[in-house]
């Protein structure tokens, strides 16, 4: 199979795309001392393989890096290296590092700069006035409701992106009323996503692909193109969803994260100590334990973020998650990198979620020495 041939046929036989152009040079994945081959997960009071831990959870992919070399590389559901799964989610951490990227060329000046400084159209909606940081936060204060019973903010989504009209996500945006103060309330949207999208092409004057691949793929050495979705032809690529990739590449978007923007190839494309900033909460509506019941996770800066401290295996981690089980882990202090995608029935899958973080929990266990 050709690692330039796309492969998500949902997406790409039926919808417009625009390609992220693989690196010229690219970065290694060498085999790590320690294999996880063979590697025991306990999962709902079993010991399974990680084939059958796989299995039960639709896994259709991992990869585990240890300081740059792989550990475990494994497929399942029909995939392989050269399949491309259509990215939802983790598609927010992607656009986050471009506004990284962003602000160490200049084409951002500062994260406290409003969004209408770089997007004129938003002059007059409720994110007239909202900050690239708050953007980043998602604390706009802007009303969305990403889990509403009756859908109605997720329906109205979906018709602008049948519409197939260009700036369909940002003219949704616009329309929306303001909720709350800017700063005081962490709310989940995707649209708010296709804001800071837009905040980033407007800066630096080119499409989302143009520059992922300039700032991304290409520093950090990926093998294959990666494919965005627009939602037009010749459209804009939403910031919430849409970019899809093959397993090693996402891998290795994780260590562009570690190693905090130091490229393999080329100069440095992000700020001294991104990964700080955006790896963990920085306002109290993005706290640990605040989010979500009975988690202790925070939000970062379009990234989800564990706390530090003695917390577990998963102290300090952050990591770019999706729909149907799309994950890129990073974990500093391990010098960890995971990348998952699954093939999940449904959004979301509280069995199959638990059995991916027991399988990460042994994988770093098992590593934690070497």
């Amino acid at each position: 199979m050709s690692l330039d041939t796309p492969t998500n046929t949902t997406t790409f036989s039926n919808w417009p795309h625009r390609v992220i152009r693989r690196s010229d040079t690219v970065r290694p994945l060498p085999p790590h001392a320690c294999s996880l081959a063979d590697l025991t997960v306990e999962v709902g009071g079993r010991s399974l393989s990680v084939s059958d831990c796989m299995t039960r959870c639709r896994t259709a992919g991992v990869l585990i890096l240890k300081d740059g070399a792989i550990a475990l590389e494994r497929y399942g559901m029909e995939s392989g290296p050269g399949r491309r799964r259509e990215g939802y989610s983790t598609t927010k951490s992607i656009v986050a590092t471009l506004v990284g990227a962003a602000l160490h060329d200049g084409a951002i000046g500062s994260l406290d700069d409003c969004g209408d400084l770089y997007v004129p159209r938003l002059r007059g909606s409720a994110y007239e006035g909202v900050t690239v940081r708050n953007l980043m936060r998602m604390c706009s204060g802007v009303a969305w409701d990403e889990e509403g019973d009756g859908r109605a903010d997720n329906g109205r989504l979906e018709l602008a992106w049948a519409s197939r009209q260009p700036g369909s996500m940002l003219d949704l945006a616009c329309s929306l009323p303001r909720e709350q103060p800017q700063g005081t309330v962490f709310n989940y949207s995707t649209v708010e996503s296709s804001v800071l999208g837009a905040v980033v092409a407007a800066a630096t004057g080119r499409t989302l692909a143009d520059y992922c691949a300039e700032k991304i793929w290409g520093p950090a050495g990926m093998e294959a193109n990666a494919y965005w979705m627009l939602d037009a032809d010749a459209g804009q690529e939403p910031g919430g969803f849409g970019v899809s990739a093959c397993l090693r590449d996402l891998g290795r978007f994780g260590l562009l994260s570690l190693e905090d923007g130091a490229a393999f190839s080329g100069p440095q494309v992000l700020p001294s100590g991104w990964h700080d900033l955006v790896g963990q909460p920085d306002s109290a509506p993005t706290g640990f334990g605040r989010l979500t019941p009975g988690s202790p996770m925070g939000y970062g800066y379009h990234w989800w973020a564990m706390p530090h401290g003695p917390t577990g295996i998963h102290a300090g981690a952050f990591l770019a998650a999706g729909s149907f089980g799309q994950y890129v882990y990073v974990h500093p202090a391990a010098r960890v990198v995971a990348a998952v995608q699954s093939a999940w029935r449904q959004h979301e899958d509280p069995d199959a979620n638990a059995g991916t973080w027991a399988l990460l929990g042994a994988a770093l266990r098992a590593l934690r020495a070497t």
